[in-house]
This record gives structure tokens, C-alpha cells and sequence, in this order.
């Protein structure tokens, strides 16, 4: 899995899921406090696909005198004492036809004669040849001589993907970054008229410490950024662009209320071709997706929207849209047969789109830009626990932080979450996406294995961004 973002060289620290099919849990990816280290996004690449020309097509030259080609032996055309046709494809030669019982001379000798003409003038004599044996077939049409069609003027009908770029794509940036350990670019989108840009943490992260930061708008100005502030544990950042205003913002929509089958739009800078729309619907729903960090501790996990619009590297920090043209997702994260698994984008060998891609929430993301705006970083939820997966299935509880919400509701070393409101806790990644989803103060009800239920009011407490 590849972060959809950065394309370009590899980021500082990027890291891979290292599980198989991309659906093993992390070890004990805990929710006991913020990752110590940012995420760098993984970066794995697709081999890339070679073209070859089809047995025994091509040039007649290599390998010609040996009949050889692609593991396969040819014969050299035309055989010996026969006459090469002046008018074919190179190597190729003219037969004589069987010669077949003797009739009566005539209208046959005409066609003849006419076919051997076709063969020197082309289309003149072949509509002679038409004409004789089959009839007149009427005046030529040609579309070339068919006038252009109205310009089109109208607008563009409401809910299509028209409509929806047309809105979006003008607040939709490309970030060019670069730094200490190197440089790429991802997409990001205008929150504020006065310079605010939502993006991941990994298409940034490599600029946080001294590094530059260009966003390239889509009318052709640039503005030089800098981070506001950056959670690696969810995989957002807030960068503000200077010496820019009246920029447009997005309209934000919300993530709590999507449907599995609804169309979706994105839209970002896919190998730096920046502007590039695409479409397809939400094809999943919270899916637990780790998109790098520190896998020995505290994994980034995001609890992702799932769809199959097209989202390759370079798509990263960039808008999903819902079809009224208001973000619902920012787009980060793609699947990666490959590899094997889900991560951050980063670069070097990159994949591609296979049609499943990862957005955070706007929810999720919404929040936390707004914490980054006013306070200059993130607060992240949590309970003040480590988490495993269990054997039976759920996640099992480690360590509990002394005094944290978890030891304050009454929950153990041991136990085994299994539910979290009416959502069902299969493994230790979805009981880290689930809580980090919602907001600190949250008060939730916990299931155990054996059915008894905890109330857990949850913890905030700020990110160390490193």
C-alpha cells in the first residue's frame, strides 16, 4: 500500500505495513499516547510493465539472417525466384493463385484486370471496382466536410463530475517539497482566503524541519508555505501559503452520513500532473487502514473511507468529494498488491491506482485542523491503554497508563473490546481507528468478551509532531 502522495524521492523514515493481504493487525499498536516519530509514508513501487512487439512483428533486421525472433523460427519471404511485392508491408511477397480449370474468357478478365489496378491507384480505383460489381453506392460523405457542432455554453448539470470540478478544482494545490532527506510533491486544498491548507503529514513532513515548501495554484501562481502544525498519528497537517489572498476555500461536507455505493470525486496531482480529476463511488466504509508511523509503537492508523476512485502518487493531501462538491475525504493512502499492504505514500518505486484508495474522514480531519490552527498542533484521543489483538478475535487490552480514561472507567490488563457502541472490534487496528475518530470527551460504551459493557469517557492530550 502506498500512500497516495508524494511522488518523487524518498521521504525520511518511510515505513511499510509489512503484513500480507493488508488486513493483519499491528502488534500492539497502542492508544496509550501520540507516536514518537512522524510517519514517512511507504513508498513501493508497481514493476513497471515492459512493451513487446508480438512474435515475429517488427523489424525485419535483427536476427533476420537466423530466422530468429521471440523463440520462435521463420521462414525468409519471398522464397527464392518469386517476385516481392512493390506495394505491401516490408517482407511480404505476391502468390500466384492455384491455377484452376479453364471457362470462358470475358467479364472474368475484366475484373481482373480491374483488381490489378486497385492495387496502384487506391481508393479511385477501388470505387470502380465497386461500381462495376456492385452497383453505385450514392454520393461520398465525408465528415470532414460536416460543420462543427454548437459551442457548448450551458452550465454543467448539477451533481455531475463536471459541476464538481468546476467548484472544487480552483481550491485544489500542488505541494512541491523538499528537504534534508529529500524532496516530492502531493496535493493539499484551500481551507481559508488568507493562506490555510489542509494536507497529509506525509506529503509534508519531509519540509517540517528547515525544509521548503512551494504550493503551485491552478491559475499558475506559486506562494511559498510553511507547516502550521502536523499529527503523524493521523496522517493530517495544516501548511499556510504567504504573499497570497483572496484564495477560495472548499466547502466542507461531512463523513458520518455516507453511504457504501455513493459517487465521489477526487481530485489532485497524480505524478505531478496536477489538476487531474477522477471519479468512482465509496466502495467501503471504516476501514481500519495503517498509512506508516512507527509500527513498534504507536501505528498511524486512520479509520478510512474506502473508494475506487483512480488515486496514484502524488494524489495525496488532495480532496473526495461528494457529488454536491463538498470535501469528504482527504484522499491517502492506496492498496498495493505488491507490497502487500496499506501505508503512507512516499516515493522512490512507486505503484499505482488497482482501484481501492484510503481517505481520513473529514470529520476526523476537520477537527484536527481546526486544534492545529488555534493551538499550533493536534490533539489526539485515546483511552491509556496498549492493544493487541486477541486470539479469539477483538482486541485485547495491555498495559493500562495509570490514571488514564481507561483505568478511570474500570477497564483491566486482559481485557477483550469487542464492541465500541454498535461498532464490532474484530482486531487491535479498528479499536485504534474507532477511537481516534472520535473527539476527546466522548463518552462511549465499551463491550467485553462475555458481554459486559463499560463506559469510557474519552481522553485529548497534544501531539508531539518531532
Amino acid at each position: 500500500m502506498y500512500g497516495a502522495g508524494g511522488s518523487g524521492s524518498a521521504a525520511s523514515g518511510s515505513a511499510q505495513d509489512p503484513t500480507s493481504s493488508g488486513t493483519a493487525a499491528y502488534g500492539a499498536a497502542g492508544l496509550g499516547g501520540p507516536a514518537q516519530g512522524a510517519p514517512a509514508g511507504a513508498a513501493q513501487g508497481i514493476p513497471g510493465t515492459g512493451a513487446y512487439p508480438a512474435p515475429g512483428v517488427g523489424s525485419a533486421s535483427a536476427g533476420a539472417a537466423a530466422g530468429q525472433g521471440y523463440g520462435q523460427q521463420y521462414q525468409s519471404y519471398p522464397p527464392s525466384g518469386q517476385q516481392a511485392n512493390p506495394y505491401g508491408a516490408p517482407g511480404t511477397s505476391v502468390y500466384e493463385t492455384p491455377a484452376k480449370p479453364s471457362k470462358k474468357a470475358g467479364a472474368g478478365k475484366l475484373l481482373a484486370s480491374v483488381a490489378a489496378i486497385a492495387l496502384v491507384i487506391g481508393g479511385v480505383a477501388g470505387g470502380t471496382v465497386g461500381y462495376l460489381t456492385g452497383g453505385s453506392s450514392g454520393p461520398s460523405v465525408n465528415a470532414l466536410d460536416q460543420p462543427k457542432p454548437a459551442q457548448q455554453t450551458g452550465n454543467a448539470p448539477a451533481g455531475s463530475i463536471e459541476s464538481v470540478s468546476q467548484k472544487l478544482s480552483p481550491s485544489v494545490v500542488e505541494l512541491q517539497v523538499s528537504g534534508r532527506a529529500g524532496a516530492g510533491e502531493g496535493s493539499g486544498f484551500v481551507l481559508s482566503s488568507d493562506g490555510y491548507i489542509l494536507t497529509n503529514n506525509h506529503v509534508v513532513e519531509v519540509a517540517a524541519n528547515g525544509g521548503q515548501i512551494q504550493a503551485v495554484f491552478p491559475d499558475g501562481k506559486k506562494a511559498t508555505a510553511s507547516v502550521v502544525g502536523r499529527d503523524p498519528t493521523t496522517d493530517i497537517a495544516v501548511v499556510k501559503v504567504s504573499g497570497i489572498s483572496n484564495l477560495t476555500p472548499v466547502q466542507l461536507g461531512r463523513s458520518d452520513d455516507l453511504r457504501v455505493g455513493q459517487q465521489v470525486v477526487a481530485i489532485g496531482s497524480p505524478f505531478e500532473l496536477a489538476g487531474t480529476v477522477t471519479s468512482g463511488i465509496v466502495s467501503s466504509l471504516h476501514r481500519p487502514v495503517q498509512a506508516g508511523g512507527d509500527q513498534t509503537d504507536q501505528a498511524t492508523v486512520m479509520d478510512a473511507i474506502q473508494t475506487d476512485a483512480a488515486i496514484n502518487p502524488g494524489n495525496s493531501g488532495g480532496p473526495l468529494a461528494n457529488m454536491s462538491g463538498q470535501v469528504i475525504g482527504i484522499n491517502s493512502a492506496i492498496y498495493s498488491p505488491n507490497s502487500g499492504g496499506q501505508g503512507g505514500q512516499g516515493s522512490g518505486s512507486e505503484g499505482g491506482n488497482v482501484g481501492i484508495g484510503f481517505a481520513i474522514p473529514i470529520d476526523q480531519a476537520r477537527r484536527t485542523a481546526d486544534d492545529i490552527i488555534k493551538t499550533g498542533h493536534a490533539t489526539q484521543t485515546f483511552i491509556g491503554a496498549k492493544v493487541g489483538d486477541a486470539p479469539q478475535g477483538g482486541a485485547q487490552l495491555g498495559d493500562i497508563t495509570p490514571g488514564s480514561p481507561a483505568e478511570k472507567a474500570g477497564l483491566k490488563s486482559g481485557d477483550v473490546v469487542t464492541k465500541i457502541g454498535d461498532r464490532v472490534i474484530d482486531k487491535a487496528d479498528t479499536l485504534v481507528a474507532a477511537v481516534r475518530t472520535r473527539a476527546p470527551d466522548e463518552k462511549v460504551t465499551f463491550t467485553l468478551s462475555g458481554g459486559r459493557t463499560v463506559d469510557v469517557t474519552l481522553g485529548g492530550q497534544p501531539v508531539p509532531a518531532n
